[in-house]
This record gives C-alpha cells, sequence and structure tokens, in this order.
C-alpha cells in the first residue's frame, strides 16, 4: 500500500463551508451498481463479524474502533472509520478513524454540510470521488479521497452516522462487494452497540438494587436471615450478568425473503436449541415461537416481506423443556441490484435481563412490606383500642345475658337479644383482625377498583386513638360518588397511613396552636382522584420539598428516609403523583396525591358502590 504524509495537525473543522461543485458532479453510487462486482466474501464477512463478537464479550468499549479496523481490512482500503452526530447535532465527531487518516480521530464535519449529512438525507448508501470539489474543507486533508463509500449507522432505528471506507489513490474501485460487506459489517455493529448500551443499563440496575438491599438489611434485626439468602441471590444474579458481558448472547442472521434462504451463526443455534446441521426455516423458526406471540410474529413476517423495513422487538420463544426465552431483535431490510429483498440483523438473549427485572421488582415490594411493618409499633396503641372495644362489649353483653337468664322467670327475648349483640360484637373484632392481616401481610399485589373515600376511612379508623393520644383532632371530608380508582388496596392504603403517621409526627412538638389534620378526598378538574393530608405542624423549608420524596432522605431524627420514597413508588406504579406544598394559609404542610379514575363498566359502578355503603354503615359501628 502506498505510504501516505502525516496529516495530524490538520484540522478539518476549521475550513468555511462553501459549496464548489454540485452533488450530482461528484456522486459514482449509480455508476457502483454497473461496476463488474467480485464473488462474494462470505468467510471475510463470517471472520469480521466473529472479530466483533469477541470485541464485544472481551472489550465492548472498543466496538467501534474494531468495526474501523475491520472495514480497511476487509475492503482493502486506505482509510476507515465511523462518524456520528453529536449529542447537540450541530456536527459528525469521527468517533473512530483507522489507516492514513487516523490522525484525524476525534475530529468533526459540520452537520448539514458533508457528505454524511448526505448519506442521512437520504438515509442510502452513497460512493463520492473527490469530494473536496464541494467540500473544500478536505483540501487540508492529505492524500485526498479518490472515492469515499459511506453507509449510514443506525441506533434504536434512527440514523445517527455513517461508516465509511476510502481510497486514496486508483489502485482499486469500490464494488457491490465492498458496499454489501459495508452495509452487513455496520448493521451488525450497531446492534453490538445497542447491546453494549444494554449491558450497561443493566449493570446500572444491578448496582441500585445492590444498594437497596444494603439498606434493607439496616431495617430489622429480626429479618436478618431473609436479607442474608435474598442478598445471595443477587450476588449470583450479579456473577451471571457478569459472565453475560464476556458472552454477548448475540447471534446474527441473514434472510433472502424471495428463495427463504436463512444463514444463522452458531450463537443463534445456541439461543435457540437447535442442531447447527438443520437448514433453518420460517418453520423451524416458527416452532420455537411462543405460542401467544404466534400471531404477532406471523403479521411481522407478512409486514416486511412485502417491503424493506428496518424493524426491532422483543419476543418470547417457548423451548422443547417448556422453559420461555426473552430475545430482542435487531434487523435492517436492503434490496440488491436485482431489487431482491434481504434482511441482514442480530438478536439478543435477554432473558437474565428480564429475570433481573423481575427481582428487582420482588425486592421493591419486600421493602414496601417491611416498611408497613415497621409501622406496626408506631400503632400498637391503635390496635389495642379497636380491638379491646369489642371485646369489652363481648365481655358486657356476655355478663348481661346470664343474669337475664338467672332470672325468675328467665328473661328469654331479653337474652336473645343480647346473644346478638354478642354476635355483633365478635364480628367487629374479627373485622378488626382482618383489616389488621389484609394492611400487614405478605401479599402480592392485587390491582382492583376500588372507594379510595372508603380505604382512606379504615386508615383514619385504624389511627383515631394513636391520633387522640398525641392531642391530634382529625376531621375527613369524603366526596360523596368519587369516582373508582384501579389499585392495590393493601399498597394504597400504606400510602395514606405513612402520610397520617408523618403530620402527627410534624405536629408533635407543637403546643402554641391546636394539632389538626384535615384529610380530604375529591375529583379534580383534571378527572383525577385527589388524596390530600393537610397538618398545622413545623411546615417544609423551600430547600425540603425538592427532597422529600428521595430515598433515604429524612427531616426527623430517628427516621430512616423510605417512608415518602416508597409511597412515591406506589403512586408511580399506579399512574399516579405525590407531592408536598406549603400551606397558603397558616403554618404546617399538605401533601397530595393524585390517581386517575378508573373507566368502569355500569355493573362494576352498582356493585362498588353496594360494597362502599355497607362498609360505611360498618364504620358508623366501630365510631
Amino acid at each position: 500500500m502506498t505510504t501516505y504524509p502525516n496529516t495530524a495537525d490538520v484540522p478539518l473543522e476549521t475550513a468555511v463551508p462553501c459549496a464548489l461543485a454540485s452533488l450530482e458532479s461528484i456522486l459514482r453510487t449509480e455508476e457502483l451498481r454497473r461496476r463488474p462486482q467480485r464473488p462474494a466474501e462470505y468467510e471475510k464477512e463470517t471472520s469480521a463479524l466473529a472479530a466483533l463478537v469477541r470485541v464485544l464479550a472481551d472489550s465492548p468499549g472498543t466496538i467501534l474502533q474494531t468495526l474501523a479496523d475491520k472495514v480497511l481490512e476487509i475492503l482493502q482500503s486506505h482509510s476507515a472509520g465511523l462518524s456520528l452526530l453529536t449529542k447537540d447535532e450541530k456536527r459528525f465527531y469521527w468517533a473512530a478513524v483507522a489507516g492514513v487518516w487516523k490522525p484525524h480521530l476525534g475530529g468533526s464535519t459540520p452537520w448539514d454540510f458533508g457528505p454524511c449529512s448526505d448519506v442521512l438525507d437520504h438515509n442510502a448508501p452513497m460512493l463520492f470521488s473527490h469530494f473536496e470539489r464541494r467540500y473544500p474543507y478536505f483540501w487540508t486533508a492529505i492524500p485526498p479521497a479518490v472515492e469515499c463509500l459511506l453507509v449510514p449507522f443506525y441506533v434504536n432505528g434512527k440514523a445517527v452516522g455513517t461508516v465509511w471506507a476510502i481510497m486514496h489513490d486508483g489502485s482499486r474501485e469500490f464494488d457491490g462487494e465492498d458496499l454489501r460487506l459495508l452495509e452487513s459489517m455496520g448493521h451488525f455493529a450497531s446492534a453490538a452497540y445497542q447491546a453494549v448500551e444494554s449491558i450497561e443499563s443493566l449493570r446500572l440496575q444491578i448496582s441500585a438494587r445492590e444498594e437497596a438491599e444494603l439498606h434493607l438489611r439496616e431495617l430489622a434485626d429480626t429479618l436478618e436471615a431473609q436479607v442474608q439468602a435474598r442478598t445471595e441471590q443477587l450476588r449470583l444474579s450479579e456473577a451471571f450478568l457478569a459472565e453475560a458481558q464476556h458472552l454477548s448472547h448475540t447471534g446474527s442472521f441473514s434472510w433472502r425473503v424471495d428463495t427463504h434462504d436463512i444463514t444463522w451463526s452458531k450463537e443463534l443455534y445456541r439461543i435457540y436449541e437447535l442442531d447447527p446441521s438443520i437448514p433453518v426455516t420460517l418453520e423451524l423458526i416458527r416452532s420455537r415461537v411462543h405460542p401467544e406471540d404466534l400471531a404477532s410474529f406471523d403479521d411481522a413476517v407478512e409486514s416486511v416481506s412485502s417491503r424493506a423495513h428496518h424493524y426491532e422487538y422483543e419476543r418470547r420463544l417457548k423451548m422443547p423443556d417448556q422453559s420461555v426465552k426473552y430475545i430482542h431483535v435487531v434487523a435492517h431490510g436492503t434490496r440488491d441490484e436485482g431489487g431482491r429483498l434481504e434482511y441482514v440483523g442480530a438478536i439478543q438473549d435477554v432473558t437474565e435481563r428480564r429475570r433481573s427485572e423481575q427481582a428487582l421488582d420482588k425486592a421493591r415490594s419486600e421493602l414496601a412490606r417491611m416498611a408497613r411493618v415497621t409501622s406496626l409499633g408506631a400503632l400498637t396503641a391503635s390496635i389495642a383500642h379497636e380491638v379491646n372495644q369489642p371485646l369489652l362489649g363481648i365481655v358486657t353483653n356476655a355478663s348481661t345475658c346470664l343474669r337475664m337468664l338467672a332470672a325468675d322467670p328467665p328473661n328469654i327475648e331479653g337474652a336473645r337479644e343480647t346473644a346478638r349483640f354478642l354476635i355483633s360484637d365478635g364480628h367487629r373484632a374479627s373485622d378488626v383482625i382482618k383489616r389488621l392481616r389484609s394492611l400487614f401481610s405478605k401479599s402480592s399485589p392485587a390491582m382492583e377498583l376500588l372507594d379510595l373515600s372508603e380505604a382512606t376511612q379504615e386508615v383514619v379508623t385504624l389511627c383515631l386513638n394513636e391520633l387522640q393520644r398525641n392531642r391530634v383532632a382529625v376531621r375527613t371530608i369524603c366526596a360523596e360518588d368519587l369516582p373508582p380508582v384501579r389499585g392495590d388496596r393493601v399498597q394504597l392504603q400504606q400510602v395514606i397511613l405513612n402520610l397520617l403517621l408523618n403530620a402527627t409526627e410534624a405536629m408533635r412538638g407543637i403546643d402554641e396552636r391546636p394539632r389538626q389534620v384535615l384529610v380530604r378526598t375529591y375529583l379534580d378538574e383534571d378527572e383525577n382522584v385527589r388524596l390530600t393530608v393537610q397538618d398545622t405542624g413545623v411546615g417544609l423549608e423551600p430547600g425540603e420539598i425538592e427532597n422529600l420524596f428521595a430515598a433515604f432522605y429524612t427531616t426527623k431524627s430517628d427516621g430512616m428516609g423510605i417512608g415518602l420514597s416508597i409511597s412515591r413508588s406506589i403512586i408511580e406504579r399506579h399512574h399516579g403523583r405525590i407531592w408536598a406544598s406549603p400551606n397558603s394559609r397558616g403554618p404546617g404542610a399538605t401533601f397530595s396525591v393524585a390517581i386517575p379514575r378508573a373507566a368502569v363498566a355500569p355493573a362494576d359502578s352498582s356493585a362498588l358502590r353496594l360494597h362502599a355503603a355497607v362498609t360505611a354503615g360498618a364504620f358508623a359501628e366501630n365510631v
């Protein structure tokens, strides 16, 4: 190969853009399609893709530079590289360069005036000849580019840059096979680049989960054994994911639509658990698709068979042992010079990522449950009061019943009526226990239609004795015929309980004014069901409001800072929002929760109103 002088001191981006020649005069794309094409070099292509896979497993951060090196090698060009749009989309940044122009690594060119912008504008490969005749800032680049072949580079379906190869003399010309190889390596590198981003995102999720587990162990010594077991599970999960960084679990494929010729890499055979000696067909692939995903699979095949698409989706596989795998598919369709449609893409096994997400959800649920259990101590007096009332009624009515039966003559009718009161008090005691078991049980979230006013009244009743013990006067204003919301009753009551206890705590040192809490439910102007808890406590400092709902942030001397963080997580899971604000009139603060109203069928609405009426009657008896 010819040796050229060093161009490291040539800043490409310093030249003033000024077009000299027209775009048509330097384009050779159509000529490229008419040039004689050498036979397909599949062995070289496979070798290049294998190198990219090895880099993805061993050193994912160098995937782009490896791509440039392999383009230089496989296309036998003088220079090769990858240009990416900067985040502000004002320039093309040369992220990877190989060959003669490697000293320009890290340089940039204008986003709206250059070969890269032309390729992205047309969303198609282009071949240029002496592009410095149109783009004068390339005049300072030595040696000049006799021919430059560029193809778009996609990330998540969007063209964000170009992969290019340059010949600096006339020793050879690019042909159709060069274009095919360049597109194949570019598409595979795009999928690998996205896989690197997915692995990094997953690593951050695992790191966040480890931090959550660390603080979880500090909540209570009595739960140490459970926390240690969970930590061990997460450590094993992290080890498995670390291994996944070395073994990318990503396979490549090509599919010629008209001939149904499908080519797979070895990794794809492993993912699908198929014998590599068996020819791959759509029917064989379909046999591995999860039964519930077959309809969408058939629709996708029909859609992409008619015209070239760039598609990306996740799908489930059902293996012979009945296990389920999750795969992430990225592919791009192109047509050759004969108009025949071909797809080239990559498939990544993301089953472990899905399992990790489920484990993280389980850990969050466990953390929320333990926060509810932590609140149990603060409500001991209220619970004793709630249970003691019906028990005292049972004892009193039993004594009365015995006296009536011992009378001469026995008062049978009075004893019968007293026995009814005994049964009623027994039901009341049972209801109290049921509500406590529901609130502090370790049950999975159950989404249902519920009346937020009713759920609020249950919590207020449970807290009445605790509020009275702290000399707090509570007033509730619940809107009638409030639309239902769809959610988990226990989780929403946990939020209400936390807000009530926080309001009580905020007024603990207040003696110069009445300690009052106002609890309201109503339908706001945005058709959301709104709950507000307003206190007359110490209020909020301006700098506190933005941190109140952050994990482990607390203004209490003995607080852990997880109550409001968990509350925000619960409300967001219900597609709502929670916020705090100082009272507009007087001291104290107001915490507000807004949850979208649920779409309710007439039959469901009637049943909900009947349930609310019955429950309201039961509360009237208890209070």
